[in-house]
């Protein structure tokens, strides 16, 4: 016989109220649930004006057979982040892989709705309503004020993209003295063909004047010479 298992309404009673003790504390402790297929979780918070809220999340599914948990990588969440008090205005909207990490702040202060939900082809069921693919094992980890850490890891982005944009600078550089480099044997190569077409079109033109006093010359010749048979 398969062992009992709590109530909806308990469960949901526990989880909120180990919700609400940890987020009161820094970093926050981890706490998991289960939830079915494309089941949707959501959790309330009110938070003060311009307060950092970081999330981590893990999920697993549940394997019949081994009765144990794992990673579906085909597994995706879907993160979103309601102000309530704002006609549920959505201030977060992403689909990620099936662990991750989301962020946000409070843009103003009041009640915000945290809702999860997982999305997968393999996910059908879930672990309540017994389908056979079993259901999803979600680990939260909710941070409320958590800075420190998440400016730590801006700061090595950003470090990263101050890198790769000095290395596009370096490149670009580069590419500009090979530009540079390149138009100025350009140049050169130009006014050295011009400068040699200007000598063939001057030795041409000699050539040719040479020529056709040479021909005119014979033709002169040719003519006295002729005269002078006819005379004698």
């Amino acid at each position: 016989m398969a062992p009992s298992r709590p109530s909806s309404s308990s469960w949901l009673s526990f989880l909120f109220a180990a919700f609400a003790v940890l987020s009161f504390s820094v970093p926050a402790n981890a706490l998991y649930f289960y939830m079915d297929g494309r089941q949707t979780k959501c959790f309330f918070e009110d938070l003060p004006k311009d307060t950092l809220v970081v999330g981590h999340y893990k999920t697993e599914v549940i394997n019949y057979q081994s009765g144990t948990f794992a990673v579906d990588p085909s597994l995706t969440m879907l993160i979103s982040v309601q102000e309530t008090f704002d006609n549920d205005h959505r201030v977060v909207f992403q689909r990620t892989s099936h662990s991750g990490r989301f962020t946000f702040s409070a843009a103003d202060a009041g009640q915000h709705k945290i809702c999860l939900t997982p999305d997968s082809n393999a996910v059908t069921g879930g672990w309540l309503s017994g389908a056979p693919t079993g259901g999803v094992k979600v680990t939260l980890d909710v941070a409320i004020g958590e800075t420190s850490k998440i400016e730590s890891e801006d700061k090595d982005k950003m470090k990263d993209i101050v890198q790769k944009v000095k290395d596009l600078n370096g490149r670009l550089q580069d590419i500009r003295r090979e530009q540079v480099f390149q138009r100025e044997r350009e140049a050169e190569f130009r006014d050295q063909s011009e400068a040699t077409n200007s000598r063939v079109v001057r030795w041409t033109l000699i050539q040719l004047f040479v020529l056709s006093a040479t021909c005119a010359w014979q033709l002169s010749h040719l003519r006295s010479f002729f005269i002078k048979q006819k005379l004698t």
